[in-house]
């Protein structure tokens, strides 16, 4: 395995976040086959500290439905975060993550640069209809006896969750994509992967913090100014289609059909290749 090649603000992160998580720790490796498997083992063996898991390289990267997330050294942003959480519901809490990082990383671009939106249910976009980045949340169950912190607000089996990214810093040199790839670069040429990283963890955290305590509804607002899709026509992997009319209270997809309005709680929604723009930031 080779040694790292890049400096990251493990400490830094460190400090910003361990008041807020207890035990927490940061761990960076030059190597590893899915930093979301690792988690995933290290769970099931009863290590549900919190984490986040950085890696500069995968070998066997996943996405959403078992897509591959592949990459060279310095060309993307692969982390997991995984803590335990109770929440009052699950619903919506991959809305929140690209929520939080899309809003994180345009704060510290350059003003006029592309904006970061959020391609319902996983994705991050920029408004030119290009695909950033996208993330994969799994959770495991806790087996017995095992002690760690729980965040959230809910009556239910807390879980350890894993919250998976994978971003784009230079535009990766790929074929055959079903969305044209974009980069940091292209929103920021100082980009860097240690940087995004410092910049968009720590109000991850305190998002999906607030999250556990309230659901996505303090959330729904400032997503429907991220949302790439809304006023779009999609169509659904089903055969189905219809406008896109933002989401509800709980992160369920709206879609205005024929037979009228249909709502959506999961599935891959893939859209037409239109030119895509945001609505306009919140003042």
């Amino acid at each position: 395995m080779n040694t790292s090649l890049t400096h990251w603000p493990a400490e830094d992160l460190w400090l910003a976040i361990a008041p807020r998580l207890p035990g927490f720790t940061v761990e960076v490796l030059p190597e590893i086959d899915s930093t979301n498997t690792e988690l995933m083992r290290r769970a099931r063996a009863g290590r549900a500290e919190p984490i986040v898991l950085v890696a500069e390289s995968q070998t066997a990267g996943r996405g959403r439905q078992g897509r591959s997330w592949l990459n060279q050294p310095g060309d993307c942003l692969m982390y997991s975060l995984g803590l335990v959480l109770n929440p009052l519901d699950w619903s919506g809490l991959s809305l929140v993550v690209g929520l939080s990082i899309a809003e994180s990383l345009q704060a510290a671009a350059l003003p006029g640069q592309p904006r970061i939106g959020v391609k319902w249910p996983n994705d991050l976009w920029l408004q030119d209809g290009r695909k950033l980045g996208g993330t994969l949340i799994e959770t495991a169950n806790l087996p017995a006896g095992v002690d760690a912190p729980c965040f959230g607000a809910g009556a239910g089996v807390p879980r350890f969750v894993i919250i998976g990214t994978g971003m784009n810093v230079r535009l990766p040199q790929m074929q055959g994509l079903l969305t044209p790839a974009a980069c940091l670069q292209d929103v920021d040429a100082r980009w860097t992967a240690p940087a995004a990283l410092q910049q968009l963890l720590p109000p991850l955290v305190e998002d999906v913090l607030l999250f556990a305590e309230q659901g996505f509804a303090p959330f729904q607002q400032r997503f429907a100014a991220r949302d790439v899709l809304h006023g779009q026509q999609v169509h659904l992997s089903d055969g189905s289609s219809g406008l896109a009319a933002g989401v509800l209270a709980d992160g369920t997809l709206q879609l205005r059909t024929a037979d009228g309005l249909r709502s959506v709680i999961s599935g891959d929604v893939s859209v037409r290749p239109v030119h895509m723009d945001l609505p306009p930031a919140a003042a």
